[in-house]
Formats: structure tokens, C-alpha cells, sequence
């Protein structure tokens, strides 16, 4: 029988009246699962008592530069309180469990403190538990090297834990259980016309987590395709509820009753805090300057090369680390900080005839500049002011989701 991977988030398992429902949900699986893996988050986000943010700050408060080293030990307890709670819950009903750390789970990562890469699952001890009838609890966003060191997997750890158990026991399919009822085609706290897709393809929901959609991290996504495994996005508060699931093209093509019929929009997605940069100079300075920027690891993103101008974004963190770099190499250079991009997702975006220009008319109509572009094969990302950023939301969404 095949092994059932679930994750639930922070949210899910934020307090023991919520953990009850997780319970519920696994007790319901277990009539069609002989055998279930469970991935857990910390509980609850920020404020709350055992949440990553908060344990952070017990090192924080008492010295504002940790060692990364000390900081992953102590993330590493907050899936740790919260896998072990389950287990003890699910035992409480009768139902047989068990909790591992990742290490006890046989995740070896890199030595990379804070943002570890996972080389490898030995999943023997997790295979023994379940070859003992538990349902085995797994504290996700973490695993350890192979000389014993804790190491945590950085944003969207837990997501990526799942997918890599999933890997490691053949399973294929994933359930990763939040607070929505699935991926929709934009933010629906400001996109009150957002509706839930019933499936999507890797690709697209990776340029959707890529350009601001937090449902699931990119990571995830990339590991899932890569050993062809169908994610299913829940809601742990609506659990009869289909959700998204996530597979290749194909899929999506045998999916749907009119197969002749290609859906063009997948999503709307959005990031704000975005700087603009746009430097003056030769090509040997700017090849200069992006050599730099590769080595310290800032990431560029819609880059445009003109004659006379090279432009591009980056998230506002690294702003001040850019402008160093700059002034380093003596070039002319604008910065615009309060910017947002908003990105169009859906199939064959760059080979449809007239989507920039749909797009221009429909901002050009609010009076909303454009201040650069790029594309893909499936998105198309417009920078623009933060402050219009819900509205190019809207306007882009309403565009083409009929």
C-alpha cells in the first residue's frame, strides 16, 4: 500500500483545539492509508509562544548576532514541541503514532546553518515505524549533517521536507494542508474576485511562489516534479474540500471534460518592497558590477539591457549592499525603492498575440506607468509604483479571467 505524505503548517497546528482537527483528518485517511507520514510546522506564526519568530527572539533579545549555528538549535525545537503534541494526541485516541526529529528521520543536509540543502533521506527508521502500524510524526524545516550538527532548511523548509519523505518512500502524492482552500488566481485578501484552481502544472505554480505567492515555496515544487509526485493543496478547516492539486501539463489536459478548451490565466501574483535600479555605463563596468553582485549572492531579477541604460530589480534588502557596489565602481546610476511587481501567469503567455498591449490599455485606463517589464514562457511581470500595486492586481486579473 502506498505511504500517504500530509504537512500541516503553523496555522493547523497553531493550538490543541486545532491540532484536534489535524487529528481528525489523519483518522479519516487512515481508512484508505494503511500507512501515513506526517510532516509538521512550529505552532502558529509570529507572536506565537513556540512559533520560529518567537524562539528566535529568546536568542535575539539577549544578543543581536547569534551564531547561526545556536539559532538553528533553537528553531529546531518549535517542530519538535508541535510533532511531539500530535503524537501524543493521536495516541490519546487510539490511534498508534510516533515523532522524530529530522535527524531521527534520517534527513542529512549540507552544513549551510539556517538555509541547509538536503542530500540525501535514509528513510529506514521512518519504513520501521510504519511497519509497526504507527502513524509517524516527522518535525519538518530541519534535518542534520552527517557529523550530528541541527540545521534548519530555511523559508518553506517544512514544504520541502514533505516532498523529499514523499521521495524517499515512493509516495505519489502529497497533501500539504494550510488555510486556504487551495492556489487561487490572485491574493484573495485583495482580489475579492479570486477563485480557487482545481489544478495547476509544476511550472506555473513555481513562477506563482516565485513572484510572491505563499501557498508553497518553489523549492517544493521543483523537488515534487522532479520525482513526479501530485501535490494536493488543503484547507485543514474545509477538509472535504478537493483543494489544488499540482502535476505536470498532462494531467491538467486529461483533467479537464473539454480538453480542446486551454485555460489562459492560472494567477495573478504580487511582491511588493521591490527597488528599481538603472545604471549608466559601459558594458565593462556593468559586467563588473554584476560579477560582484553574483559573488555577495544578490539576486537580480527583470533585467533589461538597453543601449544607454541596463535595468533591473531586486528586493529593497539588498539595496543598500547594491548601492556600495555601485558607488564602488564609479557609474551613473536612479534607484526608484517603492516598487511592486505583478506577475500574469498562465500558458503560452509570450506566444499569445496582444497580451502586453491588453495590459498596457487596461493600466493606461487607471493611469498607471508601467516602469519595465519582462517575460517568460508562461508570465509576464509588470514593475509599477507600490502604491498601485492592488490596483494593477485588479485591473490585470479582471483582464483576463474571464
Amino acid at each position: 500500500m502506498e505511504v500517504l505524505v500530509q504537512k500541516f503548517g503553523g496555522t493547523s497546528v497553531a493550538s490543541y483545539e486545532k491540532m484536534k482537527e489535524v487529528c481528525k483528518i489523519i483518522e479519516a485517511h487512515k481508512e484508505k492509508y494503511k500507512d501515513i507520514a506526517v510532516v509538521v510546522s512550529a505552532m502558529g506564526r509570529k507572536g506565537a509562544p513556540y512559533a520560529t519568530d518567537t524562539l528566535i527572539g529568546m536568542c535575539t533579545n539577549i544578543n543581536d548576532r547569534p551564531t547561526k549555528r545556536e539559532l538553528d538549535m533553537i528553531m529546531s525545537c518549535g517542530e519538535i514541541i508541535s510533532g511531539t503534541i500530535l503524537a501524543t494526541m493521536l495516541d490519546s485516541m487510539g490511534i498508534p503514532a510516533t515523532f522524530l526529529t529530522g535527524t531521527q528521520a534520517g534527513i542529512i543536509t549540507t552544513k549551510a546553518f539556517s538555509n541547509a540543502k538536503i542530500k540525501k533521506i535514509n528513510p529506514k527508521k521512518i519504513q520501521r515505524e510504519l511497519a509497526d502500524g504507527k502513524v509517524v510524526i516527522i518535525a519538518g524545516f530541519q534535518g542534520g549533517t552527517e557529523d550530528g550538527e541541527i540545521t534548519t532548511l530555511g523559508r518553506g523548509g517544512s514544504d520541502t521536507s514533505a516532498v523529499a519523505i514523499g521521495k524517499a518512500l515512493g509516495s505519489d502524492l502529497v497533501q500539504i494542508y494550510t488555510d486556504v482552500d487551495g492556489i487561487m488566481t490572485a491574493d484573495p485578501r485583495i482580489e475579492p474576485d479570486a477563485k480557487v484552481l482545481k489544478y495547476a502544472d509544476y511550472d506555473e505554480v513555481f513562477q506563482m511562489a516565485e513572484n510572491g505567492a505563499k501557498v508553497i515555496h518553489p523549492r517544493a515544487v521543483e523537488l515534487a516534479k522532479n520525482a513526479d509526485i501530485i501535490l494536493q493543496i488543503k484547507n485543514t478547516y474545509n477538509p472535504t474540500f478537493e483543494g489544488t492539486k499540482i502535476g505536470p501539463a498532462s494531467m491538467l489536459k486529461d483533467a479537464y471534460e473539454d480538453s480542446s478548451k486551454t485555460k489562459f490565466m492560472s494567477a495573478v501574483a504580487h511582491r511588493d518592497k521591490i527597488a528599481q535600479v538603472k545604471v549608466i555605463g559601459s558594458e565593462e563596468d556593468f559586467s563588473d558590477i554584476l560579477n560582484e553582485m553574483e559573488d555577495r549572492h544578490i539576486n537580480m531579477d527583470m533585467i533589461n539591457f538597453l543601449t544607454e541604460k541596463k535595468a533591473f530589480a531586486l528586493d529593497v534588502s539588498n539595496l543598500d549592499e547594491v548601492e556600495n557596489i555601485l558607488k564602488q565602481h564609479d557609474v551613473e546610476y536612479e534607484i526608484k525603492p517603492d516598487c511592486a511587481k505583478v506577475t500574469l501567469i498562465g500558458n503560452k503567455v509570450t506566444e499569445t498575440p496582444g497580451v502586453i498591449a491588453k495590459i498596457m490599455r487596461a493600466l493606461n485606463a487607471e493611469n498607471i506607468t508601467l516602469l519595465q517589464s519582462s517575460d517568460s514562457y508562461n508570465s509576464l511581470s509588470c514593475l509599477v509604483d507600490e502604491k498601485d500595486m492592488v490596483t494593477t492586481v485588479h485591473v490585470i486579473h479582471n483582464a483576463f479571467s474571464a
